[in-house]
């Protein structure tokens, strides 16, 4: 249980901020709570929240107030009319947007008086208060070592920096990388479930691999900082190589390949430039170089 029982305002009561507010109350927080259709409250009252008739009276009831809406537009739509309220007060929007947004949302809520940290919720609702989940920040550091204790009733708080754009940043990467991992995933479980082997079977020995490529990107991380890329483990020319064999197996079996096809265009673009006696990592030159020229 958390010593530290600081009052906490959540704004918004979706599955997301249910389980924000619920967190809280879970570790002792007297907790407020409103959201624009009242009946979303219940449960949590029920548990011992506080409810809130207006934003305003939410706003007002604790020092910390975290936001978790629709999106950007909504949450304006929300807080504009109380702005005023604000002063003093410290905003952690957990509502999911842009670094662009992160960036004008904060300039916003300093222009009436409160502090600002963005943040962007690495987990589903079911996660939310499991020390093993990531919530990431970005704000004031200040700011954050302040409030550091009460957010870690939501999760494992890490902090990324000052920008208020980059933990929106950082959620934009990591949900590229699920989304190409888990399809990776789901494009093997086609392929060798095409001979009748079912994906639970296939899942552990994917899973152990994936602790192997863990160990890959650690070792290319200096390389792509320093821009140099030594082909000492396998070279994009050998990559090319061996991702013709998953194309002709997949093809085989009927398994739609644009995901390796994509893949491979990006090593040939590499080799193109002079890069098929590098490492993997080298493809970050061409990623940063987009086909199109934009």
């Amino acid at each position: 249980m958390n010593t530290d029982r600081r009052s906490v305002t959540v704004v918004g009561l979706g599955l997301m901020g249910s389980a924000l507010a619920g967190a809280l109350l879970d570790h002792g927080h007297p907790t407020t709570v409103w959201n624009r259709s009242a009946h979303k409250a219940r449960p949590l009252v029920d548990r011992g929240a506080r409810p809130a008739a207006t934003p305003r009276e939410a706003i007002e009831a604790g020092g910390l107030v975290v936001a978790c809406v629709l999106d950007y537009e909504a949450l304006r739509a929300v807080l504009e009319p109380v702005a005023g309220s604000l002063s003093g007060k410290v905003l952690v929007n957990l509502t999911s947007g842009s670094p662009e947004q992160a960036h004008e949302f904060a300039t916003w809520a300093g222009s009436h008086g409160a502090d600002y940290l963005d943040g962007a919720i690495m987990t589903t609702p079911p996660g939310v208060g499991s020390p093993e989940m990531m919530f990431l920040y970005s704000g004031p550091d200040l700011v954050f070592e302040a409030h550091r204790s009460t957010l870690a009733a939501l999760g494992d708080p890490l902090y990324l920096g000052a920008d208020p754009g980059l933990a929106s940043l950082y959620d934009a990467a990591l949900l590229g990388l699920m989304w190409s991992t888990m399809t990776g995933w789901l494009h093997g479980a086609a392929v060798v479930g095409a001979e009748k082997t079912p994906a639970a079977v296939f899942t552990p020995v994917a899973i152990r691999w994936l602790t192997a490529v863990a160990g890959f990107l650690s070792a290319y991380a200096p390389q792509v900082d320093a821009g140099r890329y030594p082909g000492d483990d396998a070279t994009v020319d050998v990559q090319i190589a061996a991702i013709d064999h998953l194309l002709h197996a997949a093809e085989a079996r009927r398994v739609d390949n644009a995901l390796p096809e994509l893949l491979k265009s990006l090593m040939e673009r590499a080799k193109a430039a002079g890069h098929g006696s590098d490492s993997y990592a080298s493809l970050i030159e061409v990623l940063r170089e987009p086909a199109d020229g934009r």
